[in-house]
């Protein structure tokens, strides 16, 4: 498969992010993410990039601890909705328009790295590229937080498979576009360059909906 075709999903969020009710599902930071905060104090993080940040729910979060945020998507209306309520809160904020093979920043730029439900879009090829460009923008001893998808997860079951471990499921909004699958042995081998601190395979909002939240720290 050409890595262009496996990037596409912001397109699909980019129209969904421009409604009040497409946005309603993801404004509340997700617990793993703030019960993370006390930790990244605990470590002296200050520099933060959020990507793939959505509307960016985490970024302003993460704002109004004190931290300096960048946040990244290849959405705008997405950006656009963050810009706004950083404005309003009188957050700021660094909005940057770019997609995760290939991040806008000089190598060891932050402290810590979120990237929640974004870095399984795409094939495999996709999902090296993306963890290579966070590994080299983060820190010595920097902190990635972020989610992939699990095998258990049940819509595997009805995707098409497209690629090793990437499928398709046309009957679902959210995996219209190529997402990449791994087990506990396959996500560990992914993380070359990084020392877990917490692998857990969670259900997300529904029955059946198994991601893998992950913490670790670039050696």
């Amino acid at each position: 498969m050409k890595q262009e075709a496996t990037n596409t999903a912001h397109l699909d969020w980019d129209v969904r992010w421009k409604t009040e009710e497409g946005r309603a599902d993801w404004i509340k930071a997700e617990e793993f993410v703030v019960e993370t905060i006390p930790f990244l104090k605990e470590k002296g993080v200050q520099t933060v990039l959020d990507l793939g940040c959505g509307v960016g729910r985490h970024a302003l979060l993460l704002a109004r601890e004190g931290l300096t945020v960048h946040a990244m998507d290849a959405s705008p209306s997405g950006l656009e909705f963050l810009g706004g309520q950083a404005e309003k809160e009188g957050l700021e904020i660094t909005q940057h328009t770019s997609e995760m093979t290939n991040l806008p920043f000089t190598s060891e730029s932050f402290d810590y790295l979120l990237s929640w439900n974004v870095i399984y879009h795409g094939n495999l090829s996709v999902v090296l590229h993306s963890l290579g460009e966070i590994l080299r923008v983060l820190k010595p001893g920097g902190i990635f937080q972020a989610t992939m998808l699990s095998k258990r997860n049940v819509e595997i079951a009805s995707g098409t498979k497209i690629d090793k471990d990437t499928y398709i499921n046309y009957d679902c909004f959210e995996k219209r576009h190529p997402h990449f699958y791994c087990n506990a042995a396959e996500l560990i081998a992914l993380l070359s360059g990084f020392a877990p601190i917490i692998l857990k395979d969670c259900e997300h909002s529904k029955p059946g909906s198994y991601h893998w939240h992950l913490l670790a720290e670039k050696l």
